[in-house]
């Protein structure tokens, strides 16, 4: 009997499919993600079925889509998480403890409640910002800072500015070798180089490069603005049907980012990923410097994409392909093929079943068997599906995706949105009625599936509910640290002045 292999998940948050070098970006460095290129099988057809980071990441732990989760966007409940297990059966990590795998989690999780344990026997949770002291508290890497590097604790956005600055080029307050995700790269080496007997399963979740976007020095100037392009742009109407994109940007103080700041941006976000590519490196070092090397699944993702300026928007939760489209890496040099790229679909779904398959337990849940098709050539699936929003409102819309088509539909005006990818991969030319078939067809898949799934809330009687076209009103998001009273902006600067200690002598 072939011995289990150690599994690692090494994930990214807000990482577009266009950002590795040996995928054909020549204006990046990328030589860590490079070498997994190299190690494995590259699938150009990875897709995030729920672009939004709390939804997708309960699509990794869960192996079900947000029809099963009913995790359509992000939640505030803080029965989220149990309620979800209980629909889809035990987690990853849990599953994985059950087949006999020693089990450990670093970084970013999203769970909500905050805290919640999702079965790792180590979990070491360092979040992107603290609604209370509890969490700050609670926080791994923020109580690490306060205990082994107290010169910075008085630091209040640890991974860089918020609020208005959230899409502003920054550079980190901390040093390289002790941001978030250095941490994460350490404790991610301690911990596969524990010696314990049993196969790992291992889950390394970075922070990076979502924003702010604030690589340390010197990766803040590794990139020169004027070397890079500008945003792809559309026509507006067609860019913004989606009301989630001006909604979004207004809410991230992003409205009005001109293509040569948009240019900035990219650089630091470039860096950013240069950076996290740097840190994955000694996490690759430390697995190659094992005996069973050889014998370990790397699975590298990101949970979504970012605009970063296409599309004129910012952030994610659209279903343009720099939103939904993401890295997927796969490599076992002693069961896959290496240098190998498939053009097969695949999505954050598909990683629950890879993991217990190559563990000897193979459960799909609602994902694909991506090791089967591998290993026999047939295909993942021929069409994939995905949602955002909740659906019976004018904020619920899908994708299906099948053959070199794509269609984004919208509760909101009953909107459609038909491109061919491969033809024009940057949607800039939604197909018209020439191709209604085409739409139609689509449009019924996503009806039965809708219907098959037993998604009631989505249907007015025997078709899609739908809602006349609004234009969505917008507010500002606004995230201090909240863990240290710090709610927002004064209502009088002096505020501000008069809270500043007394100065020496007067």
């Amino acid at each position: 009997m072939e011995s289990q292999p150690n599994v690692l998940f090494v994930m990214t948050d807000q990482q577009r499919f266009d950002t590795i070098a040996a995928l054909g970006n020549s204006s990046i460095r990328t030589p860590n993600m490079d070498r997994l290129v190299r190690r494995g099988v590259n699938f150009t057809n990875g897709y995030s079925t729920c672009p939004v980071c709390m939804p997708a990441r309960y699509t990794i732990r869960s192996g079900s889509e947000p029809t099963r989760t009913g995790l359509f966007s992000n939640s505030r409940d803080d029965a989220v998480h149990a309620r979800v297990e209980g629909r889809c059966g035990p987690y990853l990590a849990t599953r994985m403890g059950q087949l006999g795998y020693r089990t450990f989690g670093v970084g970013k999780f999203h769970t909500r409640p905050w805290g919640a344990d999702e079965g790792f026997e180590v979990q070491l949770r360092s979040e992107e910002i603290y609604s209370n002291p509890t969490e700050r508290h609670g926080d791994a890497y923020a109580s690490w800072i306060a205990q082994e590097h107290p010169e910075y604790d008085w630091i209040e956005a640890l991974m860089g500015e918020r609020t208005e600055m959230y899409y502003a080029p920054q550079m980190s307050p901390l040093p390289a070798d002790l941001t978030v995700e250095s941490w994460a790269a350490d404790r991610a080496v301690e911990l596969i180089e524990n010696p314990d007997p049993r196969p790992y399963f291992g889950f390394v979740s970075f922070i990076g490069p979502h924003p702010p976007l604030a690589p340390p020095l010197p990766f803040n100037r590794m990139y020169d603005p004027d070397r890079l392009s500008g945003p792809i742009k559309g026509d507006l109407d067609v860019d913004h049907l989606d009301q989630q994109i001006p909604s979004m940007n207004y809410m991230t103080f992003s409205e009005d980012i001109s293509d040569s700041q948009a240019r900035i941006l990219k650089a630091r976000y470039y860096g950013e990923i240069s950076y996290i590519d740097h840190c994955i490196g000694r996490i690759l070092d430390a697995v190659e410097a094992r005996d069973d090397a050889a014998n370990t699944l790397i699975c590298f993702y990101a949970d979504h994409g970012d605009h970063m300026g296409d599309h004129h928007g910012w952030q994610k939760e659209s279903f343009f392909e720099s939103s939904t489209r993401i890295p997927f890496l796969l490599s076992w040099p002693d069961r896959l093929p290496q240098q190998e790229t498939s053009a097969e679909l695949v999505c954050l779904t598909d990683l629950f079943g890879i993991a217990t398959t190559a563990a000897g337990a193979a459960e799909l849940r609602q994902g694909a068997d991506v090791l089967g098709a591998l290993a026999t050539g047939e295909r993942t699936r021929e069409v994939l599906f995905g949602y955002h929003g909740e659906p019976g409102t004018d904020g619920f819309k899908a994708m299906v995706r099948a053959g070199q088509y794509k269609l984004i539909w919208m509760a909101n005006g009953n909107s459609r949105l038909l491109f061919d990818v491969v033809a024009d991969p940057d949607e800039l030319h939604p197909l018209g009625e020439e191709h209604a078939r085409t739409s139609d067809r689509l449009h019924a898949m996503l009806v039965d599936q809708l219907r098959a799934e037993g998604v009631q809330e989505a249907f007015d009687g025997e078709e899609l509910a739908s809602m006349p076209y609004r234009y969505w009103p917008v507010r500002r998001l606004y995230q201090f640290d909240a863990s240290r009273g710090i709610t927002g902006f004064p209502d009088d600067p002096d505020e501000i002045l008069q809270s500043l200690p007394t100065s020496v002598g007067r």
